[in-house]
């Protein structure tokens, strides 16, 4: 029983520790995902403003329809 009672101990504070590594790295995603977002907007806009192509309603649309 003793054994038992360490193996429950050792998974419980495994389970604390992983939830701490979660929290630690929520708290530090903010930064870095506005620097992502403002990167992904730039680009996004710079590849539209150059887009030839059929809009993307358009290109959603045709590859729906069965053309066989």
């Amino acid at each position: 029983m003793k054994l038992d009672k360490k193996l429950n101990r050792i998974v419980r504070e495994i389970n604390e520790i992983r939830k701490d590594v979660v929290i630690l790295k929520l708290a530090s995603k903010p930064q870095y995902a506005k620097k992502r977002t403002k990167a992904w907007k730039a680009l996004a806009r710079k590849v539209s403003s150059r887009w030839q192509g059929p809009t993307a309603v358009e290109e959603i649309a045709s590859q729906r329809e069965k053309a066989w």
